[in-house]
């Protein structure tokens, strides 16, 4: 049992000073100082008065076996470290696949993201890469949400991008049905996770979908919608017809990476146009590839993605005030939850896992705890991978 004292609790709606019990891997109280009293049992204490408690961030878009390779095997992405996750303040993160479904596969994704749960963070995995036909684990996209655990869509399926199998519309169409009734039989949220890239076609297919078909806008979120102004005004557009938008952070909230909006300038559009925050995430890409590409296609430079831009973007939009503490939290705890029905997930309430994060006054991540399991003791990392060398010690 664990018992954290007098912190500034944010829920991630502001809950004021108080303290809380955590019991094996879930958060049983959360009371007004000194209501909590335990006799009988071993019970450490943690003092947080004068920080910050608030939930585990959760990456929803994370290249857990690593991206790219669109400039052959030398530019393979490194698989991600556990020690990566937990110093982001990451509690849950989505895997995915990407361009690269021949080099890597379902079956390594799977045993991936079981092989990080089993170091201490929350994983789950979309079935598919860019292409269409998907690539699956058990014969289709609606058998993986019924009978795998870890399955909770289908993505990143590449629309408007030069590196996509340009799918038909019948042929997405399809997808959404399969990813909807997947998702009800086998009670999970099922979302078609579609990658945008710079195509002139944008969010045509999507718009399509919601208009044509009888797929709800709930069922299918668009990423990188921040990747150009032309493709962030439509994704806007979407939002306020009843879809999410998922952002990607770039390392440095301020600087602009190629055509890529900051989060900074993105949340503040989304904000003048009067978006829906609750239906706007925000995830990090990370270990996944930025290539940068010509007019005609042809590489040209080639970076990737750092887990660490999802800390440093939160810190960045409170300190700068672009948003409140608790509207800025939910674009990294709260909505992600909803959006793929993770319940016990993204908020701090009594009965939810014991993901949380402790801050001081400055932002610096000083405590942290998946599942009730310590990850971060007084900014030391408690958790390091099974073949870190901290691990062999």
């Amino acid at each position: 049992m664990i018992v954290i004292k007098q912190g500034r609790v944010f829920s991630p709606h502001p809950l004021g000073i108080k303290d809380i019990l955590i019991a094996g891997s879930t958060i049983i109280r959360i009371e007004d100082p000194g209501k909590i009293t335990i006799k009988g049992t071993e019970v450490e204490e943690i003092d947080a008065s004068r920080q910050i408690i608030t939930p585990g961030l959760i990456d929803s878009h994370v290249h857990i076996l690593g991206g790219g390779g669109e400039g052959g095997p030398k530019t393979r992405a490194p698989e991600i470290k556990i020690e990566d996750i937990i110093s982001s303040g990451v509690s849950t993160v989505i895997g995915c696949l990407g361009t690269d479904s021949v080099t890597r596969h379902m079956e390594s994704l799977y045993a991936k993201a079981k092989g990080l749960e089993n170091e201490g963070v929350t994983t789950y995995i979309f079935s598919g890469s860019y292409e269409v036909p998907t690539s699956n684990l058990t014969g289709s996209i609606k058998r993986d949400l019924v009978l795998i655990d870890k399955v909770i869509g289908a993505g990143e399926i590449a629309v408007s991008d030069h590196r996509s199998s340009q799918p038909s519309f019948s042929e997405l169409a399809r997808l959404a049905a399969e990813c909807r009734v997947g998702g009800m039989l086998g009670g999970k949220a099922g979302i078609l996770h579609c990658h945008l890239g710079d195509g002139q076609r944008k969010l045509d297919m999507l718009f399509r979908l919601i208009e044509e078909t009888e797929i709800p806008p709930s069922q299918i979120i668009p990423t990188h919608c921040n990747r150009n102004p032309d493709l962030l005004e439509e994704a806007i557009r979407f939002n306020k017809k009843g879809g999410f938008m998922d952002l990607t952070a770039d390392l440095d909230p301020e600087q602009k990476n190629g055509s890529l909006i900051s989060i900074r300038d993105t949340v503040q559009r989304c904000i003048d146009c009067r978006a829906h925050l609750d239906q706007i995430t925000v995830s990090s890409d990370g270990n996944g590839s930025l290539p940068v590409f010509n007019e005609q296609g042809e590489l040209t430079g080639l970076t990737i993605a750092d887990q660490k831009s999802l800390l440093n973007n939160l810190v960045f939009l409170i300190e700068n005030k672009i948003l409140g503490m608790d509207n800025a939290l939910k674009l990294f705890t709260l909505n992600p939850a909803v959006l793929y029905n993770l319940d016990k997930k993204g908020r701090l309430s009594p009965g939810c896992d014991a993901d949380i994060n402790i801050f001081d006054s400055q932002f610096n991540l000083i405590h942290s705890w998946c599942m009730g399991k310590k990850m971060i003791h007084n900014q030391k990392l408690a958790v390091h991978g099974t073949f870190s060398p901290e691990s062999n010690q």
